[in-house]
């Protein structure tokens, strides 16, 4: 190949290499993610296979025992239960919830800031902080919520007392949280739609807005809804802080769920080795949801 030449016909130096440069800058910040990252979920995995147990001096080996022990645990079922229960009332209702505040607040430009600040406040908010306010709230004597109810002559239940009531009080309260969330996703959404879409729409005949919402606005959110839907179950699947501040799992573990099993496991009943294999079981199904939220992430783009 002929060597570029530079003015005079003096031979050019080659460009020279980035990547020590490059490997100063970005080697630090590499290392601390595999130390905080990597490294502990590896830790994880390998104790899932050990019958280690917290503070004692050494562990065996045991192969996937654990895992066949949490498959024959009531205690383990029954938290897992309760944590497709708690995702099959959430996911659905935040979805809906979202999508309609979101609606609301793309019919009126003017104050679109305000509302979706408002709304947005207790994604922001400390999730302690919401699980004090909450627990006060649903106090069955001096909570606001039952002296509401009172005012229109209903007795409200003991929330978070009565293990019939216990998951559905944490199921409403993760809807609070969740329905902002997905607001701001649906309005991203809304604000792809071009204006020239529902303006045919009307042309051809649809006047009402339920018949440009069906006709123009749904089909166009279908793939932002899919994405919505897969993101509240991985959300309503991390639910632990606040079952830990408000019910601690009770009444009768009526809202035990699978994270809280987890803890429990590990650092109550300080069977290290089982919380680990909780963990592992938790990490394979938010794996393959967020693969699933990865694809559709690819089909908005390409979309």
């Amino acid at each position: 190949m002929a060597e570029r030449l530079v003015s005079g016909g003096i031979p050019a130096r080659p460009a020279p290499s980035r990547a020590p440069l490059v490997a100063l800058f970005a080697g630090p910040a590499v290392l601390l993610g595999l130390a905080t990252l990597v490294l502990p979920l590896v830790i994880v995995v390998v104790l899932a296979f050990t019958d280690y147990r917290l503070g004692a001096p050494g562990f065996a080996f045991v192969g996937v025992h654990n895992f066949v022990a949490l498959a024959g645990d009531p205690v383990f079922r029954h938290s897992f239960a309760n944590t497709l229960l708690y995702s099959a009332f959430v996911v659905p209702v935040s979805t809906l919830l979202g999508l309609g505040l979101a609606l609301l607040i793309d019919a009126r430009p003017a104050l679109r800031s305000f509302y979706r600040t408002v709304h947005f406040l207790p994604v922001m908010a400390a999730t302690i902080a919401i699980a004090v306010v909450w627990e006060f709230m649903l106090d069955p004597n001096l909570g606001l919520v039952n002296l509401l109810l009172a005012k229109i002559g209903i007795a409200g239940p003991r929330w978070l007392q009565d293990p019939k009531t216990a998951l559905l009080s944490l199921a409403l309260i993760g809807v609070w949280q969740s329905a902002g969330f997905n607001m701001v996703l649906f309005l991203t959404g809304l604000t792809g739609i071009p204006s020239q879409y529902r303006e045919a729409a009307v042309i051809d005949g649809a006047a009402s807005a339920w018949d440009r919402f069906w006709l123009v606005t749904w089909p166009l959110l279908r793939p932002i809804t899919a994405f919505v839907v897969v993101i509240s179950v991985i959300r309503s699947f991390q639910l632990f802080e606040i079952v830990y501040v408000i019910t601690g799992g009770g009444p009768q573990k009526s809202t035990e769920v699978l994270l809280f099993t987890m803890f429990s496991e590990a650092f109550e009943f300080f069977r290290t080795g089982r919380g680990a294999a909780i963990a592992v079981v938790f990490l394979a199904l938010v794996g393959a949801l967020t693969l699933v939220r990865f694809r559709f992430s690819a089909d908005r783009s390409a979309a």
